[in-house]
């Protein structure tokens, strides 16, 4: 069975991004680190709750001055490339973009995916330095960078030995709910399936495209969404 881990917002700067969070959200979040990978960084927040179990907020950002260990013909993960994207970053602030989900296996899950015509990308290695130590993990990432149907399929994760959220403080926010909406619903609703993905009592509905999540915070119930 997969089950979500983490949200993803992309923001211009982790600094830009800290500030939305605690606009929007009323809490800082904690430390992350460096993606060298990627030559992304972040910061996070523990978003728990019943529902979903483990799931915490991931603030990522291009760091400016890193240069990725990525092939110069790759892209960074989560469209963090794609022109469009940034500059609705830009203008509009830190967004909710995309969603990451664990599985027991990636290279099953990314073949499962295969045999509905959808690929996910190549299972790659990465890691970051923490303060207690080293974070390991594997991760679905395609070369062109692409989040895939608009955002609302996730990439796919295996933690280590380590999950970031082991040694995360509870933040007062909980994630409620994760509403899919996509003009490609029976498609999505057949790749989650294939993968063992559920996200609540309701499955992907029909419309434009959209992941809104629903959080309980310190300033009452708020709904982040994508563009």
């Amino acid at each position: 069975m997969a089950s979500l881990d983490h949200l993803v917002i992309m923001a211009t700067s982790l600094e830009q991004g800290v500030a939305w969070c605690e606009a929007t959200l009323g809490a800082t979040p904690g430390p992350g680190g460096e993606h060298p990978l990627m030559g992304t960084h972040n910061r996070l927040l523990k978003i728990a709750s019943p529902g979903f179990a483990g799931a915490y907020l991931e603030i990522i950002a291009i760091n400016s001055i890193a240069i990725p260990s990525i092939s110069t013909r790759e892209r960074r993960w989560f469209d963090m490339d794609d022109l469009a994207l940034r500059a609705h970053v830009a203008q509009h602030g830190p967004t909710l973009t995309h969603f990451v989900a664990k599985v027991p296996d990636v290279t099953d899950a990314v073949a499962a995916l295969a045999t509905q015509g959808i690929d996910r990308g190549t299972v790659v290695q990465a890691a970051r330095q923490t303060a207690t130590g080293l974070l390991r993990w594997q991760i679905s990432v395609r070369q062109d960078g692409q989040r895939l149907f608009d955002g609302c399929l996730p990439t796919l994760i295996l933690w280590g030995d380590t999950h970031p959220t082991d040694t995360m403080p509870d933040s007062g926010v909980s994630l409620q709910r994760l509403q899919v909406q996509h003009p490609q619903a029976a498609a999505l609703n057949a790749a989650y399936q294939t993968i063992g993905l559920q996200l609540g009592p309701t499955a992907v509905t029909t419309g434009p495209a959209r992941l809104s999540a629903h959080m309980q915070t310190p300033k009452g119930l708020v709904e982040i969404h994508t563009p």
